[in-house]
């Protein structure tokens, strides 16, 4: 088996971030989206995988390399423009070959892992498999309609009056079989290649296609909403490591994970709380459910459930809560007034909270 990632996607309702990064590389607790993925994957015992890069290729490769840190073989596949994830199945064809592969979005988290779902796969071996979560408003998905054993009778994308609450999530696992249905499908309204439609071509057509259902925590981190709310779950599983520099006025209360190289100083940290290598610490409180990323620099601050990435400054700012800060962004407060700012502020800008 193979896997087939897609990271190709241009992240709108992430910019100002998807401007200047790909929403896959995003840290959530410190780790890009895009490696829990590929460790998701390699779990699978899977390590052959190719990943649909777009305008960010470069930054992609740069993070991930050649996969050999992470024990896995990387093969990047262009996409000039995103055209629908069946498209991506075709641009891969060369790599996949005759495998049975699992596709995975490079930008949803599971936690949790997908080793249940490919035991099934590899047991029944339907032509096609896809993970289903039930929610609330299926209007924005995929939607499957599954009969009693599993077997999945109709599949809709963004149906506007929602048969089903089963919508498809991220993860499809798929025979050869997938390529003749992708190949023979035309484009949609929105002039993408549907997966869906390609899956339904398999169903219409009398191939076996099976839906299991996700029961675990699953979020597409397509929103900043969405990247805080995963970073909370993730952090709630530390467990408290200082491996960097903490002087004796600092007071650092449960789950704080401390990483060599950062420095603290007079400062109360309450986890669960990640800090980055080479990271400084000073005259500050940092509350629970906050991730700052390496070589920050942070003075006479207070912030909780927010996110700092690389490189990020922050001065004199009270309040910080739901905040996403960008890589080498500069936040600087002109009063220490206590008051709730909840920022989001893009790579490299630089902002000042007035009173």
């Amino acid at each position: 088996m193979k896997a087939l990632v897609l990271s190709g996607g241009t992240g709108s309702r992430l910019r100002p971030f998807s401007y200047s990064m790909p929403k896959q590389l995003i840290p959530i607790a410190n780790k890009p989206v895009l490696e829990r993925v590929l460790d998701n994957i390699r779990d699978l015992g899977v390590t052959e995988i190719g990943i649909i890069v777009g305008n960010h290729v470069e930054e992609i490769a740069e993070a991930i390399g050649d996969g050999s840190r992470l024990g896995v073989e990387i093969t990047y596949i262009p996409q000039e423009s995103p055209q629908g994830l069946a498209q991506c199945v075709q641009l891969a064809q060369d790599f996949l070959g005759d495998d049975d592969f699992v596709m995975y979005l490079g930008d949803n988290m599971l936690p949790e892992g997908i080793a249940e779902a490919a035991a099934e796969f590899h047991a029944l071996r339907p032509a096609a498999q896809v993970l289903v979560a039930q929610v609330e408003d299926p209007r924005a998905f995929g939607v499957a309609e599954v009969d009693a054993t599993g077997i999945v009778e109709r599949l809709v994308e963004k149906p506007p009056v929602p048969r089903s609450n089963l919508a498809l999530i991220g993860v499809y696992f798929f025979t050869p079989a997938i390529h003749e249905a992708v190949d023979s499908i035309v484009p949609s309204a929105r002039g993408e290649l549907e997966i869906t439609d390609a899956i339904q071509w398999l169903v219409t057509n009398g191939s076996t296609v099976r839906a299991q259902e996700y029961r675990g925590y699953w979020k597409d981190t397509g929103r900043v909403e969405d990247v805080l709310e995963c970073n909370q779950m993730l952090l709630d599983g530390i467990e408290r490591r200082v491996d960097g520099e903490v002087d004796d006025q600092s007071v650092l209360i449960g789950a704080v994970v401390v990483e060599a190289g950062a420095k603290i100083s007079r400062s109360f940290v309450e986890g669960p709380v990640v800090i980055g290598a080479g990271t400084v610490l000073e005259d500050s409180h940092v509350g629970p459910h906050t991730s700052i990323g390496r070589d920050c620099v942070l003075s006479g601050t207070h912030l909780d459930y927010s996110i700092a990435l690389d490189g990020a400054t922050i001065s004199a700012v009270r309040g910080l809560h739901g905040s996403l800060l960008g890589r080498s962004a500069a936040v600087t407060g002109i009063d220490l007034a206590s008051r709730h700012h909840r920022l989001v502020v893009g790579d490299h800008t630089r902002v000042e909270v007035a009173a």
